[in-house]
């Protein structure tokens, strides 16, 4: 349940560790564009393509707070605006006549605003993180506030039935893709009401300042790991598919370790079967696993080695 609190605001200094490639910096110029002439902005992708981040990037610059709310399938419509949460009570003591004592007592259910509601009210921009994951039902509030600017509100919250969307109200969505599990189909009409921008796998340059900025690794050692990730992800023959998240984990653990991304590093190898093969376990058996062992073997030996033998003399 999300509850009143402060607002979540982001730090408007750009992260340290944030990559901006021509890529990236064109993906945050297009959304800030839509974002500015007040149209909702959808990053919709697989995961471990950077769409939380690229939208904490993009909201930092819009320069006003920044409000999260993280989609649950247990939401329902009053954990976005708000609900009636506990008590107020009020007693009046007359005494005005000393012989005669008058007590008047007043109980009432309390308003309480949620994120949505807040955001709305004071102007903040809103990141819906994988909103997908809330049920429609709950996310139909959203089709008002994205369409005529007007989030309704129960008699009960004070408010009227309507409350009017700060003109500085701006929305960041995510989500990733419908098949994935515990993710709900989203209704035609909330779509319909967003700029979806698609995100793929990046490109191998900007793979690698992420991998490098990242783990703090040499630029030489980010692009062998980067290399083989996307060598396996271009296979095809697997239902997993690393994403630049294997390659940070890969390069950090090598830090720590030491150790250099080089097939003949036995460190460097066990890391890789660790991270790339671990998704094969459980229902997908043993003698998948053992393939992938065999191709992931495979590619450090031709892919590394290569790179790494040309890159000696540099």
């Amino acid at each position: 349940m999300i509850y009143a609190v402060e607002p979540t605001v982001l730090s408007l200094d750009p992260e340290e560790s944030f990559v901006e490639t021509p890529l990236v910096c064109n993906l945050t110029e297009r959304s800030l564009s839509y974002l500015k002439a007040g149209y909702p902005v959808h990053f919709s992708g697989l995961a471990g393509t950077g769409k939380t981040t690229l939208a904490m990037h993009v909201a930092r610059q819009l320069d006003q707070p920044t409000m999260l709310i993280f989609g649950d399938d247990e939401f329902g419509s009053s954990d976005l605006i708000g609900g009636e949460h506990g008590y107020r009570s009020r007693r009046v003591v007359d005494r005005f006549i000393s012989r005669v004592l008058k007590t008047e007592e007043d109980v009432s259910m309390r308003w309480v605003d949620n994120r949505l509601t807040q955001a709305c009210r004071e102007g903040f921009t809103l990141i819906y993180d994988e909103f997908n994951r809330s049920r429609p039902e709950a996310n139909n509030v959203l089709l008002s506030i994205l369409e005529e600017r007007l989030l309704a509100l129960p008699m009960v919250s004070g408010e009227g039935d309507c409350l009017e969307v700060h003109p500085n109200f701006r929305a960041i969505f995510t989500s990733n893709p419908e098949e994935y599990a515990g993710v709900h189909k989203t209704q035609d009409a909330l779509r319909d009401r967003m700029v979806t921008i698609e995100l793929d796998h990046f490109d191998e340059e900007t793979e690698v300042a992420i991998t490098e900025a990242r783990s703090g690794i040499a630029r030489q050692e980010a692009e062998r790991i980067v290399q083989l990730v996307r060598a396996l992800r271009d296979l095809g023959n697997s239902c997993y598919k690393p994403t630049v998240r294997a390659c940070i984990i890969i390069s950090k653990v090598l830090k720590i370790r030491q150790a250099r991304a080089s097939t003949h590093d036995p460190i460097f190898r066990e890391v890789c079967l660790d991270v790339l093969t671990g998704e094969t376990s459980g229902s997908q058996g043993r003698k998948q696993k053992k393939e992938m062992f065999a191709v992931v073997e495979d590619l450090i030996r031709t892919r590394c080695d290569h790179t790494f033998h040309c890159v000696q003399g540099d």
